[in-house]
């Protein structure tokens, strides 16, 4: 959670003092965001979801991916990108990451078989994918594109919103995001079929209330309503995102100018596809080895991107075991239509990534963080990179302000089990 203030809890006070809870009938507050966050990317369609996973596999329900076809995921991104995938009924294949720690065009071009039917790029810490590269090869081979921009509110692609580039975008509102509502989630799009396929798993019985259509006929699904407490919250979130953003995205910029003599030592930030309009929550620095990023993370408290748990393939179990549901009947897995899809995943089939993410260390940015505040961060990425290189006996290591991580956010209580 980053900014929440009096106005969040005087919106949601003010829906608890009107009655009005349930979203249909009233026009209240999950209309208004879904109107207002449709505005503010530039799409016609927004539905709210009770969690940015939902709105993943809405996104994939809604262009008609399910059982029968593949979907790319990168090997670097929350685990509920490809559980989403068999919640759709489709089979997940794992594709490498390169330096930005985004999906690679060229191993996700690689990855292309005859079952695959989509693919989902992920804006990964807010950093943005090489959408130009991997829609292009999209297109050219005929793929759907569904953006995870979960973790990428607030943020874009070389001036176009995330969520907005491929065919729909998924977004998660969950106490760690830059828009939270404590959870939530949304998915967008242009078209009004895809929307309304994604509304109808979302709410099946959504018609009830707004209405049958003749061109469309529900289909049986659990569902994941929002509420219009989550939506008062989001609809003052809205207001404050991209000064956030813009904050987080300053500090960035400074953190990378003022790190800029230490290139020369082999400290490399890792690329960046569209640095002007991302939404960044991390600055990311790659060493050249995985010893010498543990050796910087010792000297200052900072992630190691290997060892953030669930974010990467190595520790997705249900992909990993291969249970894709509750009951063998519905499992992805079992399914005949799924039959000459790729299953297996294992832990060493993107030895690529796993090294990269290795040596990948991770910066934190935050919107209320002093100039001074920067600059002491400034001084200690340089301490603990000289440290690290062999530039600084660590002995003479002195840090100006080591401050927690925290390790629920990046699932740090799995490290040991994670990339090595």
């Amino acid at each position: 959670m980053y900014v929440v203030g009096e106005e969040e809890v005087q919106a949601v006070a003010e829906v608890i003092r009107s009655g009005r809870l349930f979203r249909y009938g009233i026009g209240g507050e999950c209309d208004r965001f879904e109107r207002r966050y449709a505005g503010y990317l530039g799409v016609d369609h927004c539905a709210l979801t009770a969690s940015g996973s939902y709105a993943l596999t809405a996104a994939l329900v809604g262009l008609s991916v399910g059982p029968g076809d593949e979907v790319l995921v990168p090997a670097h991104t929350y685990m509920a990108t490809a559980t989403a995938v068999l919640s759709a009924g489709a089979i997940p294949v794992v594709v490498d990451i390169d330096e930005s720690l985004t999906l690679d065009p060229s191993a996700m071009e690689a990855a292309i078989g005859p079952r695959t039917r989509a693919v989902i790029p992920v804006h990964m810490w807010g950093t943005a994918a090489d959408l130009d590269a991997l829609c292009e090869i999209a297109r050219r081979r005929g793929l759907h594109v569904i953006e995870d921009a979960c973790q990428g509110v607030g943020g874009g692609h070389r001036g176009r919103p995330f969520g907005t580039i491929g065919d729909a975008g998924a977004f998660s509102f969950n106490y760690y995001k830059n828009m939270t509502a404590g959870e939530g989630g949304a998915l967008v799009t242009r078209s009004e079929e895809v929307a309304e396929r994604a509304r109808c798993l979302v709410d099946p019985c959504h018609f009830y209330w707004n209405g049958r259509s003749d061109s469309f006929k529900p289909f049986a699904a659990i569902g994941a309503r929002p509420s219009e407490l989550m939506a008062a919250m989001l609809n003052v979130q809205l207001d404050r995102i991209d000064a956030l953003v813009e904050a987080m995205r300053d500090e960035r910029d400074r953190i990378l100018e003022g790190t800029r003599p230490l290139r020369a030592l082999g400290l490399e930030p890792a690329p960046l596809h569209s640095p002007e309009s991302d939404c960044a929550t991390q600055v990311f620095f790659t060493l050249p080895s995985a010893e010498q990023a543990r050796a910087f993370t010792e000297v200052l408290p900072s992630v190691i991107a290997g060892q953030t748990g669930r974010h990467n393939y190595t520790e997705w179990d249900p992909i990993l075991t291969r249970k894709g549901a509750p009951h063998p009947a519905l499992d992805p897995y079992r399914l005949p239509e799924n039959a000459e899809c790729r299953h297996e995943v294992t832990k060493d089939q993107c030895p690529r990534s796993l090294d990269i993410l290795s040596r990948s260390v991770m910066i934190a940015t935050r919107p209320d963080h002093r100039r001074e505040e920067v600059e002491d961060r400034i001084h200690d990425i340089g301490v603990a990179a000289r440290v690290a290189l062999g530039d600084l006996p660590r002995e003479q290591a002195r840090i100006r302000n080591p401050r927690p991580v925290d390790r629920e956010k990046f699932d740090l209580d799995d490290a040991a089990q994670a990339t090595p």
